[in-house]
């Protein structure tokens, strides 16, 4: 019975270890994709933000309104 009782609770530990080493793999997963999106932000700001100027600008050029495209 004892042997019973502690083929148990060795089963129920090996599981509680196994939740903890699933928790820190996604937790390192979850890291990897931050660190990801914001390199592609850092890497990608001035792209987007000479694409959003050139349309603001075009478009003042084809306005006759006092232009607001701020840099």
């Amino acid at each position: 019975m004892v042997d019973y009782l502690r083929t148990l609770l060795n089963a129920r530990l090996a599981q509680m270890e196994e939740r903890g080493a699933s928790a820190v793999e996604y937790g390192l997963l979850i890291a990897g994709i931050a660190a990801l999106i914001v390199v592609a932000v850092f890497a990608l700001g001035p792209v987007v933000k000479e694409a959003f100027t050139e349309t603001c600008t075009t478009v003042a050029a084809k306005t006759s309104g006092p232009s607001t495209c701020s840099s």
